[in-house]
């Protein structure tokens, strides 16, 4: 039988906590208090459980919901995405931030149709193989659609496992082997249960044990918590920052293509030296984003969205 340790409060031996009492624990912590969230319903199609996906890397429930909507009201198949230009994902992306995420969604869209007659591939090699779809969101889609039993590893989940199984405050910069194994490991054995014990660790992890102020007074987990009973240390290694944003390059990117996404045509390059005063950041911005393929330049100083 599958069990954590944790160290004792003393520090001397070892306590042995079965799986089956976690995924016990989690689970019916997460059918008391699970959001409401529309990729999680019943009526959620594969596709649409991509799209929350590729949505939800590194930004807030919040600020997907809305654009998540939108998104699926305009392209409620991956047939419907691939049959627009993929500029056009890049201006429905909006302010949701990391834009390249929109190509790579229309990449995927593209390859479904190409490869599996428009239907999202329920096998977990396949979704791995197509573009834009790493370790993470294969897991997911394959766990999360398709209910099948699969190790899914975001950041909250890497979080939880850190501090109730490693006793550690937070995981390291990466994935590594050790975390894939203590993940693996604790996959109920049923493919239904370790679905939903994946999104119900993920949703602990983004409720209660969060990054900067864990609720660890009313965390299920509490009594099994290791980093609880090593006396909560603090995080070893190099601080943990927050990524900036005010000046950066990835702010003037982001004005860049708002001018962009507003205008349905080419754009002179006049539009777009406004937006920013300082010429040499202005210009690294643009080259970048005609370097990530977000941004097509023309003749006489013209710029558009891909085509």
């Amino acid at each position: 039988m599958q069990t954590i340790s944790a160290p004792r409060a003393d520090a001397r031996t070892p306590v042995e906590t079965p799986a089956p009492l976690l995924h016990s624990i989690v689970l019916d912590w997460y059918r008391e208090n699970a959001r409401d969230l529309p990729w999680r319903t019943p009526e959620a199609s594969p596709w649409a459980v991509m799209v929350s996906e590729f949505m939800l890397q590194q930004t807030p429930v919040k600020r997907v919901l809305p654009a998540y909507a939108a998104w699926l009201e305009r392209w409620p198949t991956p047939a419907r995405l691939a049959a627009d230009a993929p500029g056009e994902a890049v201006r429905m992306w909006g302010r949701l931030g990391y834009p390249r995420r929109a190509l790579r969604l229309h990449a995927a869209a593209t390859a479904i149709v190409e490869r599996h007659g428009g239907r999202v591939p329920d096998d977990h090699a396949e979704l791995l193989a197509l573009p834009g779809v790493g370790e993470y969101t294969a897991a997911a889609v394959a766990s999360f659609a398709f209910k099948q039993r699969h190790a899914v590893l975001d950041t909250n989940v890497r979080r939880v496992f850190a501090r109730a199984v490693t006793g550690v405050e937070y995981p390291a910069n990466a994935t590594t082997a050790a975390e894939r194994r203590v993940a693996t490991g604790l996959l109920p054995a049923a493919d239904e249960v370790a679905a939903e014990w994946a999104v119900a660790v993920m949703e602990l992890g983004a409720l209660v044990c969060t990054a900067r102020s864990p609720e660890c007074g009313g965390c299920p987990l509490r009594a099994q918590c290791a980093w609880q009973r090593a006396g909560c240390p603090p995080h070893q290694g190099p601080a943990r920052r927050g990524q900036s944003y005010e000046g950066t390059d990835r702010q003037v990117r982001g004005k860049l293509l708002a001018v962009l996404r507003a205008q349905h045509g080419p754009v002179p390059r006049g539009q777009l030296d406004v937006v920013w005063p300082d010429d040499i950041q202005r210009d690294r911005a643009l080259d970048g984003l005609v370097a990530d393929g977000l941004v097509e330049p023309l003749a006489d100083g013209y710029f558009q969205l891909p085509q």
